[in-house]
């Protein structure tokens, strides 16, 4: 179960985010839009409502998840670089993901939006200084979170995702999707 529910391993919040990683995390998540267009490339309806794992999200839910939270951070990392550690608000991604359209809605909608913000996310990480990466906002349940460890949060999270749909891909024989999945 744990391999299904994190195919890449947990996040590891105490690692460190140092400057050199930086590029490649900036080329990782503007890789993202791409490899999830992939990875449901050619799925049927019932295919992207085919949940990852057992009381787990199905694929179409998984894809505006990503859209969803990729939003928030990319507003996440606006408001700490205009402001002195903003204060932001939380969301309840479970209850995001089982609102109608996260449950129904065609996959393409979310698609096209993390193609766009992508380019506009990817765009301002590519301008930002290693000062700009220790800004900070203000989270209600994790407290004080630097930029730099939100950019490795990210990236990890969509490579995350991106696995839980190309490892069902596998298991279900339903043909090869991205690399790297």
């Amino acid at each position: 179960m744990e391999e299904l529910r994190y195919p890449i391993g947990r996040f590891d919040a105490q690692a460190a985010t140092p400057d050199e990683a930086i590029p490649a995390l900036i080329d990782s998540i503007a890789a993202l839009p791409a490899a999830f267009r992939a990875a449901v490339a050619d799925l049927t309806d019932e295919q992207l409502d085919t949940p990852y794992r057992e009381g787990g999200w199905t694929v179409r839910q998984l894809v505006h998840h990503v859209a969803d939270s990729n939003l928030n951070i990319y507003v996440r990392f606006r408001l700490a670089l205009t402001e002195d550690s903003p204060p932001v608000k939380t969301f309840s991604e479970k209850a995001w993901a089982e609102l109608h359209d996260a449950r129904t809605l065609a996959v393409e909608p979310s698609l096209a939006l993390l193609d766009g913000l992508h380019a506009r996310w990817v765009a301002l990480l590519r301008a930002m200084t290693p000062a700009d990466f220790d800004r900070t906002y203000q989270h209600p349940d994790m407290g004080t979170v630097p930029l730099r460890k939100m950019l490795r949060l990210y990236e990890w999270h969509g490579r995350h995702h991106l696995a839980h749909i190309t490892r069902l891909r596998e298991r279900m024989g339903w043909g090869t999707a991205v690399a790297g999945g």
